[in-house]
């Protein structure tokens, strides 16, 4: 339980542990099995947070089947996207904006970690951030009412998971940073036991295009990690928070895509 603690305690706000991860290296090292499982918490709680948002609706005088909302759905799915980003304390986005101003904007791979370490934001972190939540805002805006609690229940799970993956697969270039607690501790039984989580999910809150979107969510961390060993040597901190940000809007856009777009997909064995 410590290791779930220190979990919940590095990935999110919620003031279950002393400290950031329980203050031992070796709670936070064995934490990354429950990645996956911190994503569920986190998608149940926006998805409350969505159901409250519905409450805000009432039926149309003459028209049974229409509502007037308080919160329509672009201003629901803002408020949604700035909801996670308040209980992941913009830990990820924040890697996701230094990734976007040290990939492009470094022309050698002293100069790209340089780049990562400095506190300022440049223009290519602005553009990247705008860009990424306008994204991910009009995609959870999209999703039916009928889709739209399982994807939300599932998107932070597959995208932590992704994170998981691409700590075991890709080395770590630092001596020191934010991801050196993790530094050889994501493989094996850890990564086995977090794509068990990440899979029963999938299945239960999507079916069998459930696994399809773990499969998308495992591809964007690949791709960032074969880009970062290419251009850094290995993964940083910052980069862990980039593939979550990108495979969060990854998953978001096919989910969107296949249950708009009449693929009648995405069907949940647990909310129909």
């Amino acid at each position: 339980m410590k290791t779930l603690r220190a979990a919940v305690s590095f990935l999110t706000l919620l003031p279950v542990a002393p400290g950031n991860g329980g203050g031992e290296p070796r709670h936070l090292a064995a934490a990354v099995a429950w990645f996956p499982a911190v994503g569920v918490l986190l998608g149940a709680l926006i998805a409350a947070f969505d159901l409250l948002l519905g409450l805000a609706c009432l039926p149309l005088q003459g028209d049974p089947g229409a509502a007037r909302c308080a919160f329509p759905p672009l201003l629901a799915g803002a408020l949604l996207v700035t909801a996670l980003a308040a209980l992941t304390r913009g830990l990820h986005l924040d890697g996701f904006m230094d990734t976007c101003d040290a990939l492009p904007g470094g022309f050698s791979r002293a100069r790209r970690l340089q780049i990562l370490r400095d506190s300022h934001v440049g223009a290519f972190a602005v553009v990247g951030v705008v860009c990424l939540l306008l994204i991910k805002t009009t995609a959870v805006a999209a999703l039916p009412a009928g889709r739209r609690l399982a994807v939300l229940l599932l998107f932070p799970c597959l995208s932590r998971w992704a994170m998981l993956l691409a700590m075991s697969l890709f080395p770590y270039v630092r001596r020191a940073g934010a991801g050196t607690p993790f530094t050889g501790s994501a493989g094996g039984w850890r990564l086995l036991a977090g794509t068990g989580t990440a899979a029963f999910a999938g299945v239960l809150l999507a079916g069998w295009w459930g696994l399809a979107l773990m499969a998308l969510a495992g591809g964007v961390g690949c791709a960032v990690g074969i880009v970062a060993r290419r251009m850094l040597g290995g993964m940083t901190g910052d980069i862990y928070g980039a593939v979550n940000e990108l495979a969060e809007a990854a998953v978001l856009v096919a989910a969107a895509a296949l249950t708009v777009g009449g693929a009648a997909a995405v069907r949940s064995p647990l909310f129909g």
